[in-house]
């Protein structure tokens, strides 16, 4: 049997507050976990993520926790890009050199 149930997504500001009110409270995080209709093990992760980095905790989706590795993916998919259009580039070159000898014309 499938489960056709979507994951839920939470805001950066609500794990921020929920982790915040679980570090103010004196109530247990299953208590407080069930009243903000979460899992407890969730909670428990969040506070895990705020504790090691609050800055940086809960980056969103598809960033990474450093922004050193985040710029490194950003400058590889930009050298991805640019090595494609050197490619593309270098095949016209050859084409168009090729038509030139084809025709006669003194290559530039």
């Amino acid at each position: 049997m499938t489960d056709n149930r979507q994951r839920r997504r939470f805001t950066k500001e609500f794990k921020t507050e929920a982790v915040e009110l679980a570090l103010r409270s004196n109530k247990a995080m299953i208590e407080i976990a069930g009243g903000l209709g979460i899992r407890p093990e969730l909670l428990y992760r969040w506070k895990s993520d705020y504790m090691a980095s609050k800055e940086q905790a809960f980056p969103g989706s598809g960033h990474l926790h450093d922004p050193e590795e985040e710029q490194v993916r950003r400058l590889e998919r930009e050298l991805r890009s640019t090595q494609e259009e050197r490619d593309i580039l270098k095949k016209a070159l050859a084409i168009f050199s090729l038509s030139d000898r084809q025709a006669g014309k003194a290559p530039r």
